[in-house]
């Protein structure tokens, strides 16, 4: 379980925001750098388990012929036959394949947002993890490593990891002990782009994350947003233009931003009857 001594409760909208960009100093820079990625989610009680791991079963079996299949369903996308397998596991993962990738940003708004984006989870606590991409990579084989250096980076491209992994089965095999890697994606659509998004992935389908941190705590820390929390968070999040409309860009995120700000809290209307929205 998580180091209690990682975790901190957001106490208000001005705590919240100490708290969001807890340790960014580079002292090296003399500049705001933040060395974390984040990820938000709308409750406390959930783990960091992936969409293959929520399959149960023997999901570690199946995550080859999932991906098998969604390649050979998915040749008329505009995917290039150079594509490597990192590029087809973005693919599938942007496009709600069960993988063992999970979604990261490096924005901690961007986490804040999807901690506080379903009212019919605002009778609970939410939660940001934040990660220190920056240390965990230390924890990567050599080889990996290595080709962090000589890029000078701290998270893989599917370009750079492509030649030191060619496949998922060859990732398990550089190292007994699991680590966890990062990958930026490619600039799938503007989805993507807006969420300042990348993907976190352990070596070994079966490892879980939350777990893999606990023996680690110099490497997260938590934010728990207290459920009495959440409409002033959303409100001012939605001020701010950290919306759907923006972070989602299409119908369906404008519908999504339009049906919560006319939604009602505590009974009262968000707003009155024919309320314009700003723009």
């Amino acid at each position: 379980m998580p180091n209690s001594a990682n975790d901190f409760e957001a106490e208000s909208w001005q705590h919240l925001q100490d708290l969001l960009f807890h340790e960014t100093w580079d002292a090296r820079l003399g500049r705001f750098r933040s060395p974390f990625v984040y990820r938000g989610m709308r409750s406390f009680g959930y783990s960091l388990s992936t969409s293959l791991q929520r399959l149960g079963g023997p999901f570690e079996e199946l995550e080859n012929h999932l991906l098998r299949n969604f390649k050979k369903y998915a040749r008329d996308t505009t995917t290039p036959a150079s594509a490597s397998v990192w590029d087809w596991l973005a693919l599938a993962q942007h496009h709600g394949l069960p993988t063992r990738l999970l979604d990261w940003t490096y924005s901690p708004y961007v986490a804040l947002h999807f901690a506080t984006d379903d009212l019919h989870a605002f009778h609970q606590d939410g939660i940001i993890w934040a990660l220190n991409y920056v240390k965990a990579a230390d924890h990567l084989p050599a080889i990996l490593r290595q080709v962090l250096a000589t890029e000078g980076s701290n998270v893989f491209t599917s370009e750079l990891l492509a030649p030191a992994v060619p496949s998922l089965p060859t990732l398990q095999t550089l190292q007994a002990e699991p680590f966890v890697l990062f990958l930026e994606p490619p600039s799938l659509d503007t989805r993507i782009v807006h969420q300042y998004a990348l993907f976190g992935l352990m070596s070994t389908p079966q490892a879980q994350l939350d777990q893999w941190l606990s023996e680690r705590p110099e490497l997260y820390f938590r934010i728990r947003i207290p459920a009495r929390l959440k409409w002033e968070v959303r409100d001012k999040l939605d001020q701010a233009n950290i919306t759907e409309r923006v972070l989602m860009p299409g119908l369906g995120g404008l519908s999504r931003w339009l049906h919560r700000h006319y939604s009602s809290a505590g009974g009262h209307p968000a707003s009155g009857e024919g309320a314009e929205l700003p723009g």
